[in-house]
């Protein structure tokens, strides 16, 4: 180790710096260091055995102290430099995790999982509140039914790649250090088939449609997903099956408007209802039912029928419906309409006020012309 470098300095930190800064720093440096980014560059080639010795002392919480306390002597190395099978040997979990070197390797002959699926479905909105059961038809990978998934014509196997004897794997000596990437022969999977078999083409794998049940549950909403295990494409090597996705997507309805689980719904009375109160007959999700309109009610209160909207996937419960009262005013009325009318807007003394009335309103909307 250089007696001029300090090890917080090499990894830009500060001498206070925590355990999870010092290996974000290191991996910092790995990266914009590393031999297979900067081919033939011997002072990066230094720079990253430097930052790999700094990150061996400083990830140390017993060597970090002696180091904190007496500097470069307190290590008991005589400052001599990491081999490249020190580099490798000490600090496998990081290259494991940005370089793919180290640590322990996936096999490419074990089972692997078949890949997830997605389908789009549009439900009406009567569908979505309450549920149905529906039929989807899906194009996916199974496992070629003449081979049974191996690849290999009828007779034959896959054997073991020769160049890199099963593994998928193949190592090259780079720089002060070797490196390890997929066999270029066998692509990774470890073996080689040399009568492939015909239907698949050697894949272990043809596409099908299959029809699917799919049970939508009362109350799915736009964007929501409905996730059906084992329907996704197959798995290869006796791995299992994938799953499928079904993400929705509801139409509006032509009456409620949709709040989650609450829906709204805009409800037009006459003057005299809602002047004095009455009985109005409206549609719910569940058919029509009656709500009572108190006297006085004014456009734009409203009401909510607890228990009334949507329901709520799995569960019991269900939102509200929510009314919004809107006055309808006529836009003709016949001669006595307008007598009663007139009478009204007498008796309440409100044609002697310089102020517009409400019925002085009401007759412009009814008569733009009388003014």
């Amino acid at each position: 180790m250089s007696e001029k470098a300090n090890l917080y300095d090499v990894l830009g930190l500060a001498k206070d710096a925590s355990a999870d800064e010092v290996k974000k720093a290191y991996r910092a440096q790995a990266l914009k260091y590393h031999p297979d980014r900067n081919p033939g560059d011997k002072a990066a080639e230094e720079k990253f055995k430097l930052a790999a010795e700094a990150y061996g002392v400083l990830s140390d919480t017993e060597k970090r102290a002696r180091y904190d306390r007496f500097g470069e002597a307190g290590l008991g190395n005589g400052g001599q430099g990491y081999s490249s099978e020190d580099v490798f040997s000490n600090f496998g979990d990081i290259f494991s995790e940005f370089f793919q070197f180290g640590g322990q390797r996936r096999d490419p002959n074990a089972p692997q999982r078949g890949a997830d699926l997605e389908l789009g479905m549009r439900l009406p909105f009567d569908v979505a509140v309450h549920g149905a059961d529906k039929e989807v038809k899906v194009a996916r990978d199974e496992a070629c039914s003449t081979c049974s998934g191996s690849g290999a014509e009828a007779g034959s196997r896959p054997a073991a790649c020769s160049s890199c004897g099963g593994s998928g794997q193949v190592r090259h000596s780079q720089g002060f250090f070797t490196v390890q990437s997929t066999c270029p022969r066998c692509k990774g999977r470890g073996t080689i088939i040399s009568n492939p078999c015909k239907p698949c083409g050697g894949r272990g794998t043809t596409k099908v449609e299959r029809v699917v049940k799919v049970k939508i549950p009362a109350g799915i909403d736009t964007g929501q997903r409905l996730r059906l295990r084992g329907e996704g494409a197959a798995g290869s090597k006796g791995g299992p099956s994938g799953d499928l996705f079904i993400i929705f997507e509801v139409q509006a309805h032509d009456v409620f408007e949709r709040d989650g689980a609450d829906i709204h719904l805009e409800l037009p009375i006459d003057f005299s209802t809602a002047a004095l109160g009455g009985s109005v007959d409206i549609p719910t999700l569940d058919g029509t039912t009656t709500v009572e309109v108190k006297a006085g009610t004014q456009p734009g209160d409203r009401k909510r029928l607890a228990g009334k909207g949507i329901p709520i996937v799995n569960r019991k419960d269900r939102g509200d419906l929510h009314i919004h009262f809107k006055l309808d005013v006529p836009k003709s009325l016949s001669s006595e309409q307008r007598r009663i009318i007139e009478e009204l807007r007498e008796a309440s003394g409100q044609k002697q006020s310089s102020r517009p009335s409400f019925f002085d309103k009401l007759k412009d909307l009814f008569d733009p012309s009388d003014d």
